[in-house]
């Protein structure tokens, strides 16, 4: 074998080790497979070196090899490039990202010349409906390339600190589905080097290094979604039939039944999809998964579908504000960004935002040792130590029992006497099960201490005036949530005392029926824990975004047609 073939076989070695299910992941298509998908796409031609695709710019689409071979390369924010793979005739080039023309995670470039199909976003999702086996076997690949990507940290930032400092950014690109590379300066050279040239001082660790290699200062969730081209990348001022404000399970199912019936849809979120029941790390009474399955791989395959029936996703976007006057002919939407979006109709599916109890000190150690959720990010800072867990109820019982693998104890303090009442019977007896949680009754946290992360928390009884306090670095607090829905003041929708949206009442247009999750402004619907009366479940919130699909088509039947 000639001596310059060892590259190659050191590339396909290591793509064995790095794509352990290579078929699915890479397969080649047969003739007859890319005939059938010559009506999708437009042919092109590349010359040796030349770009098909670059990291951090929008990706074209899908590219069909039909002649010649394209290198895929890892290249990072720090000028370092790694080998990924070599494709070949009837292999594809595409991840997930670009069902929806995201930003590109690798680079592609053509090895001698190269000519391909390319099918743009809008023609690849219309394949894999018409075309369903064939859609079958690239919906999967496109979604185990991801996965490949996240594993291995391949085309994301670079996340420079220690490991305390990032948790808050590494959980907020994981739960959107985003490759990530994390480095300690104390132990990492190019870091240090970095570090000390910016004269980074610790409160503005970490630093982030973007693909196009713009370095952020301990940015917001928001600044790094910019920089990275999850949102900002385009206008939107089309007018949509349907805007979902929540992307967690409600807002998801509403999203993927209405996209799949044709209604062109846009979901917003403010953080991350999957809404609070993405952060479970087990959901055991779901149908259909009787051994359980994560709140984030759930809400990942709703993502995806929804995409693959053609919703935008606006993530994360804030919704600030809904005008009703419908002064345009449709429902406005002002964004945190500035803009304002047009929809014909809404879904309120905004869920509620995690409750912050009265704590000295809680906002000066939120993201640096104050968690409100616990997920594999958390359980690897707090391995082998005591920790503290505020809750009662079953995303905090699901927390108790995920952290009593890593930690050496986990204290759940309650604040009334039981559990009973508030957890399902399956977790408490799991909690009274595991040795390592101990269970404090009539208990509160009080206050927090430390330097720049949280070293102690001080609590007391509730039944004496005594204080205690413990040397303590992680405290999770699944203290029950808040229904989000400030930004509808001012439109009419009516919410009960706790402020959840109130559906199904009669709105004052005569004798017309008001479907059951219609609110009491015609056009706007709630659905899932958003909704007073809604039973908080994972099922039941998915079962009503499907279900409000048939009114989202009656109301824009009926707004379309002509008055008599």
């Amino acid at each position: 074998m000639a001596a310059d073939d060892t590259p190659t076989i050191n590339r396909l070695t290591a793509t064995a080790y790095a794509f352990p299910r290579q078929e699915q992941t890479f397969p080649t298509l047969t003739s007859f497979e890319i005939e059938r998908m010559r009506r999708f796409g437009e042919p092109r031609s590349y010359g040796d070196g030349e770009a098909l695709f670059e990291t951090g710019k929008p990706g074209p689409g899908m590219f069909v090899i039909l002649a010649g071979h394209v290198a895929i390369t890892q290249r990072d924010g720090l000028g370092r490039v790694t080998p990924i793979i070599d494709q070949g005739p009837g292999q594809f080039l595409a991840e997930i990202g670009q069902l929806s023309g995201r930003p590109a995670l690798v680079d592609g470039h053509a090895e001698g010349a190269v000519e391909a199909l390319l099918l743009p976003p809008e023609r690849l999702r219309a394949l894999l409906v018409a075309e369903a086996d064939l859609g079958e076997r690239i919906m999967r690949a496109l979604i185990l390339r991801r996965v490949s990507l996240i594993q291995g940290g391949a085309g994301g930032p670079v996340l420079i600190g220690a490991a305390g400092t990032m948790a808050r950014l590494q959980n907020f690109l994981a739960r959107n589905g985003q490759p990530q590379h994390v480095l300690d300066p104390d132990t990492d050279k190019d870091a240090a080097d970095l570090v000390a040239r910016y004269s980074v001082s610790r409160a503005e660790l970490p630093l982030v290094v973007a693909p196009n290699g713009t370095v952020l200062r301990n940015p917001s969730e928001t600044a790094l979604a910019m920089a990275l081209g999850m949102i900002g990348g385009k206008k939107h001022d089309k007018l949509y039939d349907v805007a979902v404000v929540g992307s967690g399970p409600a807002g998801l199912a509403t999203a993927v039944y209405a996209a799949s019936e044709g209604l062109s849809v846009a979901v917003f979120d403010s953080r991350a999809y999957g809404g609070q029941a993405g952060a479970s790390m087990r959901i055991e009474n779901y149908l259909g998964f009787p051994t359980g399955i994560s709140g984030q791989a759930l809400a990942g395959r709703a993502f995806n579908q929804a995409q693959k029936f053609g919703a935008e996703m606006l993530i994360p976007v804030s919704i600030k504000a809904l005008d009703c006057s419908k002064t345009s002919g449709a429902f406005a939407l002002a964004t945190d960004c500035g803009h304002t979006l047009r929809a014909k109709s809404v879904v309120v599916a905004s869920g509620a935002r995690y409750r912050r109890p009265e704590i000295d000190n809680l906002d000066a150690y939120e993201g640096r040792g104050v968690w409100y959720w616990a997920s594999p990010i958390e359980a690897r800072l707090c391995a082998e130590q005591e920790v503290v867990l505020v809750g009662g109820g079953n995303s905090a019982g699901q927390a108790a029992v995920y952290l009593s693998a890593h930690a050496r104890k986990v204290i759940m303090m309650i604040r009334g006497g039981g559990l009973g009442a508030s957890m399902s019977r399956y977790l408490i007896e799991r909690i009274e099960a595991t040795p390592n949680i101990d269970l404090v009754f009539n208990a509160e946290v009080i206050g927090l201490e430390g330097a720049e992360t949280l070293e102690r928390v001080r609590w007391k009884s509730r039944l004496a005036p005594d204080e205690f306090s413990l040397d303590i670095r992680n405290l999770f607090l699944f203290v029950g949530a808040d229904p989000a829905t400030g930004w509808l003041d001012g439109c009419g929708v009516e919410v009960d005392r706790g402020g959840f949206v109130l559906t199904g009442k009669q709105n004052g247009e005569g004798n017309r029926a008001v479907p059951l999750l219609e609110t009491t402004v015609p056009g706007v619907f709630a659905v899932g824990d958003v909704r007073s009366g809604s039973v908080k479940r994972v099922g039941g919130a998915i079962g009503e975004g499907a279900q409000v699909v048939a009114a989202l088509h009656g109301y824009l039947a009926d707004a379309a047609s002509p008055s008599l």
